[in-house]
């Protein structure tokens, strides 16, 4: 088997510090756990101020501290994305504590190219999330993760978006070699044990193997040597596999309540990449989510949540895509109060992998720009105000079609059906599966009264002439609007085309006889 483990030594802080005004990014930033630090970022640490310290000393080493507690449902949170981004990799994904995720990947290997391009490609899928991680690979669980906890961070590198490759022991041999020079504090009950096992001379996990295993055991426990024969694949490691949920649903706590959208954008940034980790997992792009965002009491009086819903034209698993899309909603949004809770969901996902992409533009990628584009609109506009065509089963033209929103997240409306004042004869043809040679492109709003001379009607003051027809159309006799016509293809003196019609009922006295309906392009 080959284990990796992915340890984020940072995790509580990164988790924190991604829900700041970009304004604080820079400050000093230190976790509290039981009024002492518990982690600090670079700012902090360069003031001095180092884990276990307590609050009132790290106060006056950096004025401009910014102390927060620690929240385990925070840390869960982020640490879950960077399962679902595992997942997306291997089925066989663990937690092995609070800040070390765990993939059985021996059956992704070659399915990925090897070790070294599946390490490329959990960077690729990682850096979104914003943390930085300490990598190691070996044969057992609990030995890959303890090589990924031991291994020091790289001097030089204070990325946290950075991924620190660690010891990959290959077989047993390589990994009891590695953990032989492993402090023994590594191991859980080495820790408990600490200035028992330093005052005895046992610094080294290698100490505890060179001992009589009946002798710790009476001492220390069994658990110590337990811990240590499952590294070493002695013992039967027992783990429960993370399964993913069927629909996404993760909040996130602003540490300053948001006055503008784009503070509430800075937030949904972090949302947003764990939602493209979930849909990576099951293989799927996102077709719609929904931002909910609470906000502050005022006047002690509850202000109803704003929820906002983005569907997409075509399903995407682009982040950036994904926050342009939410930006131009938000945009013109008014916030009734401060924003303090951000709540993303997602139950629409569109299975199979996104289209590959081309070297030359075809009629599938100008399909998908046309839906980048609905999308961007709608986003913008409102949906209500981005209207496509809808054929309808009527032989009268002005009425073989009518508008409706432009939403949902199936394949976009067909060129002809987009174009704005299309022939409504024409979609009436399209419902049928052809094209219509017969009838114009467009048409006008309604039907233009022509005078007549010597049986032929007359276009701006000069005849036409009939080049064919009639298409004889008597239908609309059940609603109260009867349509008895004959419809001719005309030429204009201009050699253009139109089309014109002429009631087959006799005219009343003074009534018109002729009308233009269209234009031929």
């Amino acid at each position: 088997m080959r284990w990796l483990a992915l340890h984020l030594p940072l995790l509580s802080l990164e988790a924190f510090c991604a829900t700041l005004p970009e304004a604080d990014a820079t400050r000093p930033v230190v976790l509290l756990a039981e009024h002492r630090v518990h982690s600090a970022n670079p700012a902090a640490a360069a003031c001095g101020i180092r884990a276990g310290m307590k609050r009132a000393t790290a106060l006056a080493l950096a004025a401009e501290l910014l102390p927060a507690e620690t929240n385990p449902a925070r840390d869960a949170a982020a640490l879950q994305a960077v399962a679902h981004a595992a997942l997306a990799y291997t089925p066989s994904v663990t937690l092995h504590d609070t800040q070390t995720v765990l993939l059985e990947v021996q059956g992704s290997l070659r399915l990925f190219g090897g070790l070294a391009t599946l390490h490329r490609r959990l960077v690729a899928a990682l850096v979104p999330l914003g943390h930085r991680v300490q990598m190691a690979a070996a044969p057992t669980a609990l030995g890959a993760a303890l090589l990924a906890q031991w291994f020091p961070t790289l001097p030089g590198r204070s990325d946290p978006a950075a991924l620190v490759a660690g010891p990959h022991a290959g077989n047993m041999a390589a990994l009891q070699t590695l953990l032989d020079a492993a402090p023994v504090a590594l191991l859980g009950p080495g820790r408990l044990h600490g200035e028992a096992l330093q005052g005895m001379g046992l610094h080294r996990l290698a100490d505890l193997r060179v001992l009589p295993r009946g002798g710790l055991a009476r001492r220390f426990g069994t658990e110590l040597l337990d811990e240590l024969d499952r590294a070493l694949g002695r013992q039967p490691d027992l783990r429960r596999w993370v399964t993913l949920p069927s629909s996404f649903d993760s909040r996130l706590e602003l540490f300053a309540r948001a006055d503008s959208t784009e503070q509430v954008l800075h937030g949904a940034s972090v949302l947003l990449a764990r939602l493209v980790a979930w849909a990576q997992a099951r293989h799927a792009r996102v077709g719609a989510f929904t931002l909910r965002m609470r906000h502050e009491r005022q006047r002690q009086a509850a202000v109803p949540a704003t929820e906002l819903q983005v569907a997409l034209a075509e399903p995407s698993l682009a982040p950036a895509h994904l926050q342009l899309l939410l930006r131009e909603r938000l945009a013109h949004v008014v916030l009734a109060a401060p924003t303090l809770e951000l709540q993303l969901q997602c139950s629409h996902l569109v299975a199979g992998e996104a289209p590959n992409g081309e070297l030359f533009p075809s009629a599938a990628s100008e399909a998908v720009g046309l839906a980048r584009l609905l999308e961007r609109l709608r986003a913008r506009l409102g949906d209500d105000q981005v209207q496509r065509l809808m054929a309808v089963a009527d032989h009268r033209p002005e009425r073989a079609s009518r508008t409706v929103p432009a939403q949902g997240t199936g394949t976009p409306a067909p060129p002809a059906a987009a174009a704005g004042p299309s022939s409504a004869a024409a979609a009436v043809a399209a419902m049928a599966g052809a094209w219509p040679l017969h009838r114009p492109a467009w048409l006008l709003p309604e039907p233009l009264p022509l005078a007549e001379r010597d049986a032929l009607p007359l276009l701006q003051g000069r005849p036409l002439q009939l080049l064919s027809g009639p298409e004889r159309i008597e239908t609309g006799w059940w609603d109260g609007e009867p349509a008895t016509r004959d419809y001719f293809i005309a030429q204009a003196e201009d050699a253009s085309l139109v089309w014109v019609w002429r009631s087959r009922l006799p005219p009343a006295a003074g009534e018109v006889q002729w009308f233009l309906q269209g234009r031929f392009a």
